[in-house]
Order: structure tokens, then C-alpha cells, then sequence
């Protein structure tokens, strides 16, 4: 039968029908080991009984009221992530994209606020991905996702991820932000330096502009902090999070300084659903776990297991793993072989890995996965390796044959 959904994703032949911690379970009653987390979305794993309450309470009570009245559950949270950040506010969202939106809308009004309307300009990296809104893409800047949809959002200057040389030469006299994923994950986990991220901060301090961290990927927890900004001791002024802060439930949020929020006052902007009473009994569920004493701390070390093991697989597989990349519970594979045919060997092997950019596959466990579900993974990860030398064994033979 035709699929009566939009065509804008190939969809594997697969469906599952629950979760139990780490696993999937298809619909016809096979598990499979979950370690893409649905994007980095399942920081609690699945079935996780404290966020299962949570929002099952919830739902008993009330589901919206509209941002017009006052949501408890939002100003618990909101004063929860600001007492745990850098932060003094906090706006919420029910996406990655629209806190990105917001986060630009933000930079912008701060510069005009103080005077400066013409400095709207972000410099933005290659190889970032920050949603699929007209502005987002722009700022994305990749050439497939603008590719039809009319004149490209004006304001964002790329260069490459990485070099602070081309930063400096692309500050001019529009420019307002720099927008930066510290860690890029559909660009292929690749890394920011702690030179270059403290680099930034410093031409932002120099030339006046906003710092602003897409750590809708990388944050609440993934990296082996609550946000990765934690990792190179500096702290943006604005922060876009999402997918792993409502453990599954269409979550985003927008922390920022008060600094860099005295231009959004009343009716600077707005959002239907954000922050609704359910999007905040998961967040703080979420949170709750995330700031239990040693949580973690857990991540980070689980995070060198899985780091550690990954460089034994690439000790072993050499011809189809090149490189490892990451931080934490965020770790990258780049391929001598085609991403997508490596993710599909691994299903084959029952175990769930994401394709990024740069020819990697991402490595996505949820938060709460053990160390023996780790080793079982790399386990996975070996036979799938093992797809491709059999296939190369195979393909010389009949070579040396003819």
C-alpha cells in the first residue's frame, strides 16, 4: 500500500512497537540494541519508569493552558536550568529548529537594542546543521537542504569549523553573533578544539558580539556534562537545547544571560505549545535523573568504556573503521566503507547506529545504557565490520581467479 505520508524520508522496513531501557522492539518481535537513540533523543532509554510517571501524572491533571496564564511545572525548570548554568533565563520551545530560530531572533534584537540594527550577521561553520526552517537552513548553509526553496536567507557568513584565522577575517562591520555547535553531530561528530572554542569566546568579548552554542545534539548529558559548553571552561551567552532534554517528548529550550535577552520584552515572541504542562513534567523528570548526585559522572565514564572498546574495534578492523571521533556518549566512526551500507550491516546485527556527514556513523546510546550493553555494541559493531571483509575476502578470490 502507498504510504499516504509526505515522501521526505527513505524509510527503512522496519517499525517498533515498545522500548525496555536501551533496547527496541520491532513489530514483528525482534530486539534490537538502540545505540542512535532516536537522534540523541532518548537520554532515559525507553520505558524509563521515573519519566513514565512523570508524564502519566501529568496527563491526569491538564495538558495546555496557553502561555497567557502562569505553568508551574516551566518556572520550576526554568529556575532549575538557570540554577545549574550560566544562564538567567530561560525560553522554551517544542523544538531544536525553533530554539535555533529564536537564538537568531535573540542576536539580532540584542544589536538593535543597543543601537546597532545593521549588525544581524551570524558567522556560522560548515559542516553545521542547526533545522530545517528557512532561516536555519541558511544558517546550516548546506547546499541540498537550500537547495529550491528560493532566495537564501540573508545574515549568515559561513567558514570552516575549526579555524579562528577565518573567523577574524569574516568580523566585519554587519556582524552581530557567532553561532557554533561545540561538538557538530550531523557533520560527523567532529569536535571543536579547546583552543578554537575559547577563541571564540574571546573575539565575541573583543569585538562585542553574542557567543551563541547550538547544543541541541550535544547537550544535557551526551557529552559527559549537563551542556558541552562545560568541557572548555568558557560559557556562551545564548544556548539552544532540545532532544535529549524532554527524554522523547517534544522539548526545546533557549537559556541565555540577561544580558543577551534585554531586547526580547513583551510580545518580542511567542510559541502556542512551548512550555506546556506535559513538555514540563518530562523535562523536569529528565532533569531529575541527569542531577542525581554521580549521574553524571557515570556518562563520562561509560563514555571512555565506549571510546576505549571503539579503538579496539578500530585495532581490529582497520580497513573499515578509520577513525573514531567524540566526547562522552556522543562518538563517531568515520568509514573506509559507505555509511549507509555500514548502518545497514549493523541492523543486521540487531544493533541501531545513525549516519552522519564525512562518511561517519554516530554512536548515540541512551544516557542510562550499561557497561555490558556497551561491549554487547562493539560486540555488534565487529560483526558488522565483518560484513565487509568477508565481502573483500570474497571479491579477491574471484579476482585471482580470472
Amino acid at each position: 500500500m502507498t504510504s499516504a505520508l509526505l515522501p521526505t524520508y527513505a524509510r527503512y522496513q522496519l517499525a517498533f512497537e515498545r522500548g525496555e531501557g536501551a533496547w527496541l522492539i520491532s513489530t514483528t518481535g525482534e530486539r534490537y540494541l538502540d545505540f542512535g537513540g532516536g537522534i540523541a533523543v532518548a537520554s532515559l532509554g525507553y520505558n524509563h519508569p521515573h519519566l513514565v510517571e512523570a508524564l502519566t501524572e501529568q496527563a491526569k491533571k491538564l495538558w495546555h493552558t496557553s502561555n497567557l496564564f502562569q505553568i508551574p511545572g516551566g518556572e520550576t525548570l526554568a529556575r532549575r536550568l538557570t540554577e545549574a548554568t550560566f544562564a538567567d533565563y530561560v525560553f522554551f520551545t517544542n523544538s531544536g529548529a525553533e530554539a535555533l530560530e529564536l537564538t537568531i531572533k535573540m542576536a539580532r534584537k540584542w544589536n538593535s537594542a543597543n543601537g546597532a540594527p545593521d549588525r544581524f550577521h551570524m558567522i556560522t561553520f560548515e559542516g553545521a546543521f542547526h533545522g530545517r526552517t528557512l532561516a536555519t537552513i541558511a544558517a546550516g548553509g548546506n547546499a541540498k537542504y537550500l537547495d529550491g526553496f528560493g532566495p537564501k536567507t540573508p545574515g549568515f557568513d559561513q567558514v570552516p569549523f575549526g579555524d579562528l584565522g577565518a573567523v577574524k577575517a569574516a568580523i566585519g562591520p554587519q556582524t552581530g553573533a557567532i553561532l557554533v555547535e561545540p561538538i557538530q553531530g550531523e557533520g560527523g561528530i567532529r569536535v571543536g578544539s579547546t583552543d578554537f572554542i575559547r577563541g571564540l569566546r574571546a573575539l565575541c568579548d573583543e569585538h562585542k558580539l553574542l557567543l551563541c552554542f547550538d547544543e541541541v545534539q550535544c547537550g544535557m548529558g551526551r557529552a559527559g556534562k549537563l551542556f558541552a559548553y562545560e568541557l572548555y571552561g568558557v560559557a556562551p551567552d545564548i544556548l539552544a537545547s532540545a532532544k535529549g532534554i524532554g527524554g522523547g517528548f517534544p522539548l526545546g529550550a533557549v537559556l541565555c544571560t540577561a544580558e543577551a535577552g534585554k531586547g526580547m520584552g513583551l510580545g518580542a515572541h511567542g510559541t502556542t505549545y512551548g512550555g506546556n504542562p506535559l513538555a514540563m513534567a518530562c523535562g523536569n523528570a529528565v532533569l531529575d535523573v541527569l542531577l542525581e548526585p554521580g549521574f553524571l559522572d557515570g556518562v563520562a565514564r561509560k563514555g571512555l568504556l565506549l571510546r576505549q572498546s571503539l579503538a579496539g574495534l578500530q585495532a581490529e578492523h582497520p580497513d573499515v573503521v578509520a577513525e573514531i571521533r567524540g566526547e562522552g556518549l556522543m562518538q563517531g566512526l568515520r568509514l573506509r566503507v559507505p555509511n549507509a551500507d555500514f548502518a545497514a550491516a549493523a541492523r543486521a546485527e540487531k544493533l541501531i547506529v545513525i549516519p552522519a556527514a564525512d562518511n561517519v556513523v554516530r554512536i548515540l546510546p541512551p544516557l542510562i545504557v550499561s557497561d555490558d550493553e556497551i561491549r554487547e555494541a562493539v560486540r555488534r559493531l565487529g560483526a558488522a565490520c565483518g560484513h565487509f571483509e568477508i565481502t573483500a575476502t570474497q571479491d579477491s578470490k574471484q579476482g585471482a581467479s580470472t
